[in-house]
């Protein structure tokens, strides 16, 4: 699987238009228990769908796109934070250590 990188207000348009499911990963990359949550999501991540689009967003280089991503989704801003869109809709927030491939799967079952 590969991260595809959100640096762009276009694409959380996108993200909002496309049909499925998408994830997207806000990441501080300077932060140590975002790379920890990071890392710990990647060693799961060949059990989601190999079609979903995973989508990365450094916070440090893009905060501006973290602000938009909560007003768009109407969620809280956090860091590390993964939200799972279906259909536009944020249908699953998590964050710091509450982030698990295991939990996005059971929203999506």
């Amino acid at each position: 699987m590969k991260w595809t990188p959100l640096d762009s207000a276009n694409q959380i348009d996108a993200i909002k238009q496309q049909q499925g499911y998408s994830l997207i990963f806000k990441h501080s990359t300077r932060c140590s228990i975002s790379m920890m949550a990071k890392r710990r999501f990647e060693l799961d991540w060949e059990n989601l769908p190999a079609d979903m689009p995973l989508y990365f967003l450094d916070l440090l280089n893009h905060r501006d796109l973290s602000g938009k991503i909560a007003a768009d989704f109407q969620v809280h801003h956090e860091s590390p934070q993964v939200l799972l869109i279906k259909d536009g809709e944020c249908v699953l927030d998590q964050s710091h250590g509450a982030i698990s491939v295991d939990e996005t799967l059971s929203v999506m079952a």
